[in-house]
């Protein structure tokens, strides 16, 4: 199956697919893909100048008057899929609907000083992913991950041509 059509398969409606294992490991790629195209992101332009949509500013009021409290430079699955967390996540969610594809499963890392890795991923909501992604950019905790994993500037060298 080629990427157009996996693309469109994953825009069908959930419920054509009770549980299929290969649209599951399609949605794992994808995420996986996202995951890889963030932090390569992350660590080319300063986090405090990335927009992830135009409506960052919206998500990231919301988030901090939603969850006021809420440490977000190391998380858990404790933390965000707690009974209370899940329907306060779910209560925030809903108020970002008509954001596309604000439900779909996304990986977050876990330490925010550290690289995506499986010991360092968390499957959350895309919308989760946003809040929290944006609050790092804007509250300095992506700053560590951008300095240590930031690739090496290219030099530029000149050369001259030598003629006859």
């Amino acid at each position: 199956m080629d990427l157009m059509q996996s693309a469109s398969l994953l825009s069908r409606p959930a419920e054509e697919f009770g549980n299929d294992g290969l649209v599951e490991e399609m949605w794992a790629v994808k995420a996986m893909d996202h995951a890889e195209i963030y932090f390569n992101l992350l660590t080319s332009v300063h986090p405090s100048l990335l927009r992830l949509t135009p409506y960052d500013d919206q998500i990231h009021q919301t988030f901090r008057q939603d969850f006021p409290d809420l440490k977000i430079d190391l998380l858990t699955d404790d933390i965000l899929k707690s009974t209370k967390a899940k329907l306060s996540w779910r209560q925030f969610a809903e108020k970002f609907n008509k954001l596309e594809d604000y439900s779909y499963g996304t990986l977050l890392r876990a330490d925010a000083s550290k690289e995506f890795s499986p010991e360092n991923s968390l499957l959350v909501v895309r919308i989760q992913f946003l809040a929290i992604e944006i609050a790092r950019n804007r509250e300095g905790l992506n700053d560590e991950v951008y300095r240590k994993f930031r690739p090496p500037p290219k030099i530029i060298t000149r050369t001259t041509a030598v003629t006859d």
